[in-house]
């Protein structure tokens, strides 16, 4: 059973939110503030953990920094009030791997929790395999069809997220903070071409396909 480490300091917030992970079938422990959370990764084996910013004594911000610098991959999902554009953006540069507006959806943050430790199996894995279609990470290529060919670094990053969440679409400007410098002058069009590109040199399989969400931005869909 996983464990889910949620740092908050809200009492109630701390407590709904296990609860709603314990109901899903997640073991939970839990930290009051960053200095909290360390304490309790160096006793207890976690397999993700959910966090706030705004906290005592060590904010979500320093712990994900300090996470990150001792190597960890350990997914993060941010949990907070903060919701500008820059917030999300440091966010992602110091190395959390979702981020979630207050108030959440209960349902929505359980499916991105297990999107996530979906994704850290792949990431550990350094491969995923998509029926006929199989993505290599180190190498940054590509085997279909027992043909293997190597891709365009963008391509490959902008295809493995999106396979990597099955169903899940993402905007343009997501796919830009994560995917590209965030201090790139490149602009959300940039996402558009490498879509394109991506679709002609997968139009032979049948194992998945790149859909455009009107007004959102691009999924992938895996056939059946």
């Amino acid at each position: 059973m996983f464990q889910i480490l949620v740092v908050e300091d809200d009492i109630n917030t701390r407590r709904l939110m296990c609860a709603v992970l314990e109901r899903s079938g997640f073991q939970t422990q839990v930290a009051g503030s960053g200095r909290e959370a360390l304490e309790v990764l160096e006793r207890k084996h976690i397999d993700l953990i959910v966090t706030d910013i705004m906290m005592p004594h060590m904010d979500g911000f320093e712990l994900t920094e300090i996470i990150r610098s001792g190597g960890s991959t350990i997914p993060m999902l941010m949990v907070t009030a903060k919701e500008t554009r820059e917030d999300k953006r440091h966010g992602f540069r110091i190395g959390i791997d979702d981020y979630m507006v207050k108030p959440v959806d209960e349902e929505e943050m359980v499916l991105r929790i297990h999107a996530l430790l979906r994704r850290s199996r792949i990431v550990n894995e350094r491969k995923l395999t998509v029926k006929n279609v199989t993505l290599y990470y180190d190498a940054v290529s590509a085997e279909m069809d027992g043909e293997r060919f190597e891709m365009p670094q963008k391509e490959f990053l902008l295809l493995y997220k999106l396979l990597s969440y099955p169903n899940k679409i993402f905007t343009r400007r997501q796919l830009m903070d994560e995917i590209w410098d965030m201090e790139s002058e490149s602009d959300e069009r940039t996402v558009d071409v490498h879509i394109s590109r991506l679709r002609d040199r997968f139009r032979a399989t049948d194992a998945f396909e790149i859909l455009t969400v009107r007004g959102l931005g691009y999924k992938a869909v895996i056939k059946a």
